[in-house]
Formats: C-alpha cells, structure tokens, sequence
C-alpha cells in the first residue's frame, strides 16, 4: 500500500483568505486539493487558474477538474499556475486519454475520477497512463454530503488490480469514514468540511490521522 497522504481541500475554506486558511493546515498536509467546477459538468462553478496562481504555498497542488471537456489550453492555465497534479473525470471527456496524455506531457501527475455510479471498468484502459484515480463518495459538486458506502467496492477492486497506485477518495471523509475507505485499500484522503468546518483545523487533522492508527 502506498503511503497515507491527507488533501484538505479549500472548497469548504474562506477564499478571500485562503493562503491564511492554508497556512493553518500545511504542517500536517501531502497535498491541497482544489475543486474546480465550471457550471456544465457540475451546475455550480467556483474558482479559476489565475485564482490558483495566488495559492501561496509549498505543499503540492491537486487540482481536481468537474469541467466538461477541458481544452489543452486550459490545462496549460492550470499547469502554469502551479498544479502538482490534475484529475479529470472520465464523464466528462469523450476521450480522456487525450487530456491524460497533455497533462504527463507537461511533467505534472495525471490523474482520473468517477462518480459513484459509474462502474470501475470505465477507466480500466486509463489505469497505466495514471498515477492516481479519485472515487469520488459523493456526487460531485457540494461540500458537506453523506460518504456512499457502496463505492468502497470500487476501491478495493482498484487496490487488487493496482496495489501501487495512489487511490484517492473525495466527499464526506471524516475521522469515522477514513479508516472504512483506508481499510478497503484508499490511501490519499480528501477532507473538507471535517477540517474547514472546524475552529481548531489542527484538532481535526489530528482526529483525522489519528483514526487510521
């Protein structure tokens, strides 16, 4: 299994002082997960790359992409603006391969997602090219939803087909359902609301790792 890494992601942070926000955090983050949403694939929309570009620190960027059919140029806004890793969703590409092959062509981490009731075998023939594939535990698009259970038989097919890749699940991860998605083989550990949401963001954090001892 892979190491453990924690992405808290700033959709359920205050934006207008975000590099505040994530200077409360970075000590105990792998990685900061940014939710990018274009009111097509997903009906809300939020923030852009030159809203990336003003993320101030030195924990990688894990730009997560609920955008229909995103163009080699606005992969480039996002890669210039200074993405470790993008995710796209396989819904949402007629032909992710191509996306794929332009975001490990820029030297970044490419990475694939799908909804909850989409079937792993959508991404199968993705699964090479990648170096990490998000579950999404909810629907995308809003913070504070209910963990679906039932995607976690996704990740532990994904884990027996590929016991090295980094699997990453996003939506209602908290210190009760990290440990469910971990044992059934997840690794990377988005978390919003459970650390944004709180006052003291450290004691979350700390809750958080504190449940896959």
């Amino acid at each position: 299994m892979p190491k453990i890494k924690l992405a808290p992601s700033i959709l359920s942070a205050d934006f207008s002082k975000v590099n505040d926000e994530i200077k409360q955090v970075e000590k105990y983050s792998d990685l900061i997960h940014i939710d990018i949403m274009d009111g097509i694939f997903v009906p809300p929309t939020t923030v852009d790359s030159d809203f990336v570009k003003k993320i101030k620190t030195k924990v990688p960027l894990d730009v997560h992409l609920m955008v229909h059919e995103p163009s080699d140029s606005y992969l480039k806004g996002f890669i210039d603006a200074g993405a470790s890793s993008i995710t796209i969703h396989e819904e949402a590409c007629k032909d992710p391969a191509k996306q794929l092959s332009f975001i490990k062509k820029n030297d970044i981490g490419a990475s694939i997602s799908i909804k909850p009731k989409t079937p792993l075998d959508k991404i199968r023939k993705y699964l090479d090219m990648v170096d990490m594939v998000l579950i999404m535990t909810v629907e995308p698009g809003w913070a504070g939803q209910k963990f679906i259970q039932s995607t976690m038989e996704k990740v532990r097919e994904l884990r027996q087909l590929k016991p090295n890749l980094d699997i990453e699940v996003d939506g209602g991860i908290n210190p009760y359902t990290v440990r469910t998605a971990y044992d059934e083989g997840a690794n990377v550990f988005v978390a919003g609301n459970a650390i944004f949401g709180k006052k003291d963001r450290v004691a979350a954090i700390k809750e958080i790792l504190g449940s896959l001892k």
